[in-house]
């Protein structure tokens, strides 16, 4: 919740009754304006910048530097970060504090690579940039900061790259730190922002993986939607959510990628791989987030798995570009229904928009080959027009709805306790 959002609401929130003017001003006083958060802001800029121009001139001058200065530079900022950092936060200054410990993250893995590069190490494995990892994780653990979560999350996605792009190989033991270190953080101190970025650098290091390890595009899914069984178990909605985001985004293009294209038939040998593996495999991950599912009372979700049903191993062309618009289509309908039964307006827009685009595609699909051209985008426009039309109306008829049966207790308890309103 944001202060402007406040300061516009709140005046109708005391005149309706439901808050007093001093608890509106508590209200204002825990969210301060943007004016002050931006000045909170300039002393964590300002060595930002201090800290960048030193920097550029030791880089302008790096080779020339003698050896011990070199050492002592490196080592002299990694102890003035961290150092700085926990000064900050005794004295209660957490923005700046956790970002100077970033900061001291950064350099540290920077005097990594530098030392390298000094006494000439030929970095044929992975082991200076996995202890990267590892200070990163622990300090997510000792400090309660989102940024300093964050940061050995996407160190991670970094180095998994750089040995896959590099070395040529995969760092089991950096994921598993990023999985147990990084995960383990998250599932007991939930952070939607957090579950998120989580989730797309997983997804980022398992493409990793699948590319560097020449498997299927497909077997990309099974790791995936683990990391979405793990959302079904989360206790919290939101974080739960967050985590299944990016895996349900990566089915959903996938599924989207066959309906254009699947009728070519000319990357079957890249989507399958042995029938008996695959499924049971995916089988398995599905059964874990169904006991996810009924375990939370998520089971109205299931429908997500729809997105991964096996349709690239029926024959290509035009069957199974109709197969995947009627898995769309089934999709979207689904979370319509759910939205509607919620009264979910986020869940109502991204319904509408999958809707939409599903007709797109089918309209586009099915109808290029047999219209003329003008003919085709006349009645497509108008299709989409009035298909938009018809589903906003219904999402505003029942979010009306849902707004009066919420206030109408509210509205009802206020009569009764006003005497003067009885008869």
């Amino acid at each position: 919740m944001s202060r402007k959002f406040l300061e516009t609401e709140s005046p109708a929130w005391v005149s309706e009754g439901l808050i007093t003017e001093a608890q509106r001003q508590l209200l204002l006083a825990r969210y301060p304006s943007e004016a002050v958060q931006a000045v909170g802001l300039l002393p964590l800029l300002g060595s930002i910048l201090v800290g960048l121009s030193a920097l550029s001139v030791v880089a302008a001058n790096w080779q020339s530097l003698p050896e011990a200065l070199r050492l002592g530079l490196l080592l002299g900022t990694l102890l003035a970060a961290y150092a700085g950092g926990e000064y900050f936060l005794r004295r209660g200054n957490r923005r700046v504090g956790h970002g100077l410990l970033g900061l001291g993250l950064v350099t540290f893995g920077a005097s990594i690579i530098l030392t390298s590069q000094l006494y000439q190490l030929v970095g044929y494995d992975v082991s200076g940039l996995l202890a990267w990892v590892v200070v990163g994780v622990l300090l997510s653990f000792l400090y309660d900061s989102q940024s300093l979560t964050l940061l050995p999350i996407l160190i991670g996605a970094a180095v998994q790259t750089y040995c896959t792009q590099a070395l040529g190989v995969f760092s089991y033991a950096t994921m598993g730190l990023v999985v147990l270190g990084s995960g383990y953080r998250w599932w007991h101190r939930p952070d939607t922002l957090v579950a998120s970025v989580l989730a797309a650098g997983l997804l980022w290091q398992v493409a990793l993986w699948v590319a560097l390890s020449h498997a299927k595009i497909t077997w990309f899914f099974i790791p995936a939607m683990l990391v979405y069984a793990a959302g079904d178990w989360h206790p919290d909605p939101a974080a739960s959510r967050a985590l299944k985001g990016p895996p349900l985004v990566a089915a959903y293009l996938f599924a989207l990628g066959l309906a254009l294209f699947g009728e070519t038939d000319q990357y079957a040998g890249l989507l399958r791989p042995p029938v008996l593996a695959y499924l049971g495999a995916l089988a398995a991950v599905l059964a874990l987030s169904v006991a996810g599912k009924r375990v939370r009372g998520r089971l109205a979700t299931l429908p997500d798995w729809l997105l991964l049903l096996p349709g690239f191993y029926l024959p290509g062309r035009l069957p199974l570009a109709i197969a995947t618009l009627v898995v769309l289509y089934a999709h979207a309908g689904s979370m319509l229904a759910r939205a509607h039964r919620s009264a979910d307006a986020e869940q109502l827009t991204l319904g509408t928009v999958l809707f939409i685009i599903a007709t797109m595609v089918a309209y586009f699909k099915l109808t290029w080959a047999f219209l003329d051209k003008s003919l085709f985008f006349l009645i497509g426009g108008v299709l989409l027009l009035s298909l938009s039309w018809y589903l906003r109306r219904r999402n505003a008829s029942r979010l009306a709805e849902t707004v009066a049966a919420v206030t109408a207790p509210t509205a009802a308890a206020t009569v009764s306790s006003n005497p003067e309103t009885q008869p």
